[in-house]
């Protein structure tokens, strides 16, 4: 049991030079990943730059001593994002930090009680329908920094209805470099699928080798080189007194505070009380770390190659990350889908590779903050959208379809209700729909009736 629950004290006692060799590289290049994604995340979630990087090294440090995944890379993701957008009511960070509390003590009861069964009620359809909905709306919200516009709202209609009246006021400069980052990022996602590997004779020389791994380290931190790039392109035309973009802005510089999270907040001339906080955040409170340990299974699913995943162990591990987190100012955080890929492609040998990560980002936080000043909104935009859009499962209805029709409703009820609507309500909607569906089918059995010949005598028999 201590084996299960401390699975560190399963790995660490065999742990070796090749695997921190292995953790080091890994753990450098998702730390590279995570860092422009979470100065971007905390834009979608409505926060300030820095509460991305806040959330991005203190559940590494926890989860690789609970975590059972070692592909797993936690921090902040996309869903969780604008999940926790939607929820502020933009009364600022406090209610983020504490959303990420509240969440960690639902996941850790949760993983104590072992009610994992309750994600079974959120069947594939309707996580089809949410992740595409989400997906959607996220890369919507970022489409006015694309255009450099700025107008208030981030609901789906809502922006759309923005962008309508406020088309007019896009900025050239913006516009041309947010869609430019775009397309490369595009471009550079596809360079690590280019064949140099293996020549004609189906060998492979030292020098190809080399290419092949210099062409996936290009494709795999393309986020980073992008964002570097379009800020040293910023502050050339800052020397030059010229501003054609719109820029990130300060970046609080240093590490966060280490406190608990805040019981109270003062918005405007309003003190709210933990009771009125908790109260604004309503369902987020249940619905977020529930689709958190939905996205992190998931994961873990994805990369356990066929070995048990203990769903129990990673909610425990999940609830510890985000209560540690929001000791220094996180916002809610879950395992992100794009970072284990480039985690589990980087050859991680143990959850350790956490340790790296987290280290690289507390460096960037002390030493490289005045200078994230300069990275252009419209590039975060660009690694938001080439992120988010590869999240869209609308190829997932055409199978759907085939194998079993009546599974596009509740999928095209949650989606549209997540779009229409708000993302929990919408899930919620789904769920709903879907039981219904199971009641249903409980209450009109299909009934088959089979006629059966009895036959009174061995001569009917014969007769028959």
């Amino acid at each position: 049991m201590l084996l299960r629950r401390l699975p560190i004290l399963a790995w660490l006692p065999n742990y070796n030079f090749r695997s921190g060799l292995a953790d080091l590289i890994a753990g450098v290049t998702v730390g590279l990943t995570v860092i422009p994604q979470a100065i971007a995340y905390a834009g979608v979630a409505g926060l300030p730059p820095q509460y991305g990087l806040y959330s991005s090294f203190m559940a590494c440090f926890v989860y690789t001593a609970l975590g059972s995944v070692k592909d797993s890379a936690v921090g902040p993701t996309a869903i969780a994002a604008i999940l926790t957008r939607e929820n502020l009511h933009g009364l600022g960070p406090e209610f983020a930090v504490l959303l990420a509390f509240l969440s960690g003590c639902v996941e850790l009861l949760m993983g104590l009680l072992q009610l994992g069964f309750l994600i079974d009620f959120i069947s594939g359809p309707v996580s089809v329908g949410f992740t595409s909905a989400a997906a959607i709306i996220i890369a919507t919200t970022q489409i006015k920094d694309i255009l450099g516009l700025s107008f208030p709202g981030g609901k789906f209609l809502q922006v759309w209805a923005g962008l309508y009246e406020h088309i007019g006021e896009t900025r050239l400069w913006d516009a041309t470099l947010g869609l430019g980052c775009l397309l490369l990022l595009l471009l550079l996602r596809k360079v690590k699928d280019i064949k140099v590997g293996v020549n004609e004779k189906g060998g492979g020389g030292r020098g190809r080798a080399a290419l092949a791994q210099a062409l996936w380290f290009l494709s795999t931190t393309r986020n980073i080189l992008v964002v570097l790039v379009c800020a040293g392109l910023a502050y050339y035309f800052d020397t030059k007194n010229q501003t054609p973009f719109v820029l990130t802005g300060e970046v609080r510089a240093g590490l966060p505070r280490l406190a608990l999270p805040p019981l109270s907040a003062t918005v405007g001339n309003h003190t709210y009380t933990f009771t009125e906080m908790t109260s604004t955040l309503g369902s987020a409170i249940f619905v977020v770390p529930l689709l958190s340990i939905l996205e992190n299974i998931a994961l873990a699913k994805v990369f356990s190659e066929g070995k048990y995943v203990d769903a129990t162990q990673e909610m425990i591990a999940l609830g510890v990350c985000n209560m540690a987190a929001s000791l220094v100012d996180s916002m809610p955080v879950s395992g992100a889908l794009s970072r284990g890929a480039v985690n589990h492609a980087s050859g991680v040998a143990t959850p350790a590779g956490g340790l790296y990560t987290g280290a690289l980002v507390l460096l960037a936080l002390q030493y490289f903050t005045p200078y994230f000043y300069f990275i252009p909104k419209a590039s975060l935009a660009a690694v938001i959208i080439a992120a988010v859009i590869f999240m869209m499962e609308l190829h997932v209805f055409k199978p759907i379809w085939r194998t079993k029709k009546v599974d596009i409703i509740p999928a095209v009820v949650t989606f549209a209700a997540c779009l229409l609507l708000r993302l929990e309500l919408g899930i919620v909607v789904g769920i709903a729909v879907n039981l219904l569906f199971l009641l249903y089918a409980s209450a009109r059995p299909a009934v088959r009736v089979t006629s059966a010949l009895v036959c009174a005598s061995p001569t009917d028999t014969l007769r028959h």
